[in-house]
């Protein structure tokens, strides 16, 4: 995926969620970005991907703090809302419409 699919697909995903505002995008290269999506309810959402090392990046923050992340550095694995600190592994990468869709059961949308 290029780094312009990768943003267009953020952006489909944030219109299509009743979370999400307007994504920012905050840095890009020809093989890098990094977004940020707002949400509705005063957090936010970090996005970073790397194309090159095909590392993506997802962290929901709130008062300066990760409450819920995943990424694939050393394996695809969530930072759960229960206890951000921690690494647990999943079977399948996760797409940022499963992260987002993940937000969105945790709050009740």
């Amino acid at each position: 995926m290029t780094v312009i699919e990768f943003q267009n697909y953020i952006f489909d995903v944030a219109f299509d969620s009743p979370i999400c505002e307007i994504p920012i995008v905050r840095q890009i290269g020809s093989s890098t970005i990094n977004m940020r999506v707002p949400l509705k309810m005063g957090s936010f959402i970090d996005i970073f991907y790397n194309r090159q090392t095909d590392r993506f990046a997802f962290a929901l923050i709130d008062k300066d703090r990760r409450i819920y992340g995943a990424d694939n550095t050393g394996g695809w694995h969530v930072h759960p809302f229960e206890d951000p600190a921690q690494h647990l592994p999943i079977e399948r990468p996760m797409t940022f419409s499963d992260f987002v869709s993940e937000i969105e059961r945790h709050y009740h949308y």
